[in-house]
């Protein structure tokens, strides 16, 4: 039968012997980036010779993989069944990276094998998710040889284009709900607040992404002949901007911002102190929206970035007057805002203003915000959990800052979403040098072995 302790201490091994180290390794090094297309049989190993194998011989799991309904990554479903009147818990994690980037690593690095320098371990998905995925299976393979069983039955998703925008989840996940149904989402990804302590997090933010445009003419014109007597879309362009956001970063249209912050969502943000290692920025308390903490604005506001410009050519400018200007835009954004809105309020703003001559157009399509209610009965079971293995509270966030494809767990399947996050904001995922910390991998281990033996212990 075993006990919870016996469990956890199964995992502390696997990490402190090196086994663990072993899977991830042998993960890692199948370069399965779903931004480079001449790598998608990559993406089909992944899953076909490692993830599928390794849950049919550590948890005995019945597994298939299908194509995806769009042009994109395959997935791959696995089932335990253990009895029809217990839980069902769906497991969810990403078996593809971005890219490599295989010449700007650092030397002595190389994205595709685990290099440990002290107590980071460096290679792409280390953190971003293969080294996160592979925390919670190790955790319920702890559980199964523990107590013979996991009490609970299980389902795993594992997808294979996430770095693409999930294209083809959303209707995979719509033909195949009796395949998916559960009574909770728990995965794990993104950061915790702090390296050091446990997070969960119950939703994100969307995103949507789009261009502002001006085409005024063909061709420059020599400034010192037309300026002052043609318009320069780039004048234009960056003083439409501003009536968007200020120079702080300050929502200026209304339409843009989300409704007000409830009072829950206040207090469990003023729990948290959010640390993103050593290198990152530094906050600056004037940047962003008036009234707000730093955690509210990052965590329950949204927000509008600006992610490239043109006008002319940088590289090489001429004296000229450019013939057009471009920006690519984002909002980020919570719970409870209007997103599909968002676009036709900024167009007819910026009419009503005098740029008639902008174009606002979406340049991909919008990932969606959620939130799972702060008081659905899960979320305290979780918190409940790993504040028995490390004999504290862990943070709690309603939302993580960033976007993952959640609504497909809560609006297409109906579910409860409780994320366990096992990296931090420091791990330089997407960019050259990402890594993991083995302390925070060890942890990672051990809360989701004692989670997931509590929930095996809800039916007994």
């Amino acid at each position: 039968m075993g006990d919870r302790n016996g469990a956890i201490a199964r995992v502390e091994d696997a990490f402190d012997t090196g086994a663990f180290f072993d899977v991830l390794n042998a993960r890692i090094k199948i370069e399965s980036t779903s931004q480079e297309p001449e790598r998608a049989s990559e993406l089909a190993r992944y899953l076909h010779e490692n993830i599928g194998p390794a849950l049919e011989a550590d948890l005995g799991c019945t597994w298939e993989v299908f194509p995806n309904p769009v042009d994109a990554g395959p997935l791959l479903i696995a089932e335990r069944h253990e009895g029809d009147s217990l839980p069902t818990v769906l497991v969810y994690g990403h078996g593809d990276t971005v890219r490599g980037q295989d010449e700007s690593w650092r030397d002595g690095l190389k994205p595709w094998e685990i290099t440990v320098e002290g107590d980071r371990w460096y290679g792409r998905g280390t953190a971003d998710n293969k080294g996160q995925h592979t925390i919670n299976f190790a955790a319920l393979a702890a559980v199964l040889q523990e107590r013979g069983s996991l009490g609970f039955n299980l389902r795993v998703l594992v997808e294979t284009g996430e770095e693409m925008g999930s294209k083809g989840l959303r209707e995979f996940a719509a033909a195949n709900k009796d395949k998916l149904r559960a009574d909770v989402l728990i995965a794990s990804d993104g950061p915790r607040v702090q390296a050091d302590r446990p997070t969960i997090f119950l939703g994100s933010r969307g995103n949507t992404n789009f261009s502002l445009t001006i085409n005024a003419r063909d061709g420059g014109h020599h400034s010192g002949n037309w300026g002052g007597l043609i318009s320069n879309p780039a004048v234009q362009l960056v003083n439409a901007i501003s009536t968007l956001v200020d120079g702080k970063g300050r929502l200026q249209l209304d339409a843009l911002k989300p409704p007000p912050i409830s009072n829950a969502v206040r207090a469990a943000l003023a729990d948290l102190e959010v640390d993103g290692g050593p290198g990152a920025p530094v906050i600056e308390p004037e940047w962003g929206a008036a009234g707000l903490t730093p955690n509210e604005r990052v965590f329950a506001w949204n927000t509008l970035e600006i992610l490239a410009m043109e006008a002319g050519n940088p590289a090489a400018p001429v004296n000229a007057i450019p013939p057009s200007a471009m920006a690519v835009c984002q909002i980020r954004f919570v719970a409870g805002s209007d997103y599909e809105a968002f676009l036709p309020a900024i167009q007819a703003h910026l009419v009503a203003n005098g740029y008639d001559m902008i174009e606002a157009a979406p340049t991909r399509g919008a990932m969606a915000a959620t939130r799972t209610p702060l008081d659905d009965p899960w979320v305290e079971r979780a918190l409940a959990s790993l504040g028995k293995t490390t004999g504290e509270r862990p943070a709690l966030l309603p939302s993580l800052g960033g976007s993952i494809p959640n609504d497909v767990f809560t609006d297409t399947l109906g579910m409860p979403t409780i994320w366990v996050p096992h990296s931090y904001a420091g791990c330089s995922q997407h960019a050259p040098d990402e890594h993991a910390l083995g302390p925070t991998l060890r942890s990672g281990l051990r809360v989701m072995a004692g989670l997931f033996w509590d929930v095996g212990a809800l039916s007994r």
